[in-house]
């Protein structure tokens, strides 16, 4: 099969996770009615982001998998015949927590599971605080439809993930994510960080000749302090191999879109745009290091 369908789910997060969970339902359902053949639900979608604050209190929203959610989903994605990008916040033992996602097939099955490996510790978003990095690597996952990378959120900024889960074969990469900006923020600082956001995203389909779907969340959250939260810039949106923005969500509303993908037009952009036949592999070996000190071909 050389095209489907996908759907990415942009929401609000409500205070109440049954609500949550509920509305992710029911978004499911109407993603498959609509013809999608995968379905991708946001970053933490089951609560409000809690990481604005560091609070012991909340490893309590974590939970096992599998476990409840996991188990919903996975009679849900059986009973639409879609396979669902469900993230969650994964309780692996006691004082060990992932920001994880799962992939759940048509036949109610977990595919596979992915643990966030970037994390990050910035004002607003202190997920080091919660989240041990992940530890299963970058893999791709095989769905009869194509073969999927599953990054997640602050994983966007890095090209080596997409990098190596294009190598590895994926020939779209779903973004599960939570961003937004701070009410401290500027209006240039906002525009800047949402067109930064998108060209990093749309860079990693051109050098890779990879689709790319970013799914984020949208509404205003306050951290807890009056007047003070993040207002996450929604934005969803999918590209294709040379970085063409193919549908986009609003920075404002609730909304299921979809795209079809065609994976000739990744057949055809590699072949014009060859860049895994020109790579250097002889010559990237630095790449592993923090930073390059004293490098003997650097003048004084």
């Amino acid at each position: 099969m050389n095209s489907f369908k996908i759907a990415l789910v942009q929401s609000v997060a409500h205070k109440n996770r049954e609500e949550n969970l509920k509305q992710a339902i029911l978004n499911v359902e109407k993603a498959s009615s609509l013809g999608a053949n995968i379905v991708c639900l946001p970053e933490l979608f089951l609560t409000r982001y809690f990481c604005q604050s560091e609070d012991t209190g909340c490893f309590d929203f974590a939970e096992s998998i599998p476990g409840p959610a996991t188990n919903r989903f996975c009679g849900e994605a059986r009973k639409r015949g879609v396979f669902i990008v469900c993230p969650l916040f994964e309780k692996r033992a006691s004082g060990i927590y992932h920001n994880s996602l799962v992939l759940i097939n048509p036949a109610g099955k977990i595919s596979g599971i992915y643990r966030k490996m970037h994390i990050p510790d910035d004002p607003g978003y202190f997920e080091k605080f919660y989240f041990t990095p992940g530890d299963k690597g970058f893999s791709c996952f095989e769905t009869g439809f194509a073969k999927i990378g599953t990054l997640i959120c602050w994983d966007q900024w890095y090209p080596e993930a997409s990098r190596i889960v294009s190598l590895k074969g994926a020939d779209i990469i779903f973004y599960p994510t939570a961003i937004g900006w701070r009410t401290d923020e500027n209006e240039l600082s906002k525009n800047n960080q949402l067109e930064a956001w998108k060209t990093v995203q749309r860079a990693h389909a051109i050098s890779n000749g990879i689709y790319v779907v970013a799914v984020n969340r949208v509404g205003f959250e306050e951290s807890g302090k009056s007047g003070e939260g993040i207002d996450f810039w929604g934005s969803s949106f999918v590209c294709d191999p040379q970085g063409v923005v193919v549908c986009e969500a609003s920075d404002k509303r609730e909304e299921i879109i979809l795209a079809d993908i065609d994976l000739r037009k990744l057949e055809e952009t590699r072949r014009n745009w060859p860049f895994f036949r020109d790579r250097r592999i002889d010559a990237y070996s630095e790449i592993s290091q923090r930073f390059i000190d004293n490098d003997p071909g650097t003048r004084n």
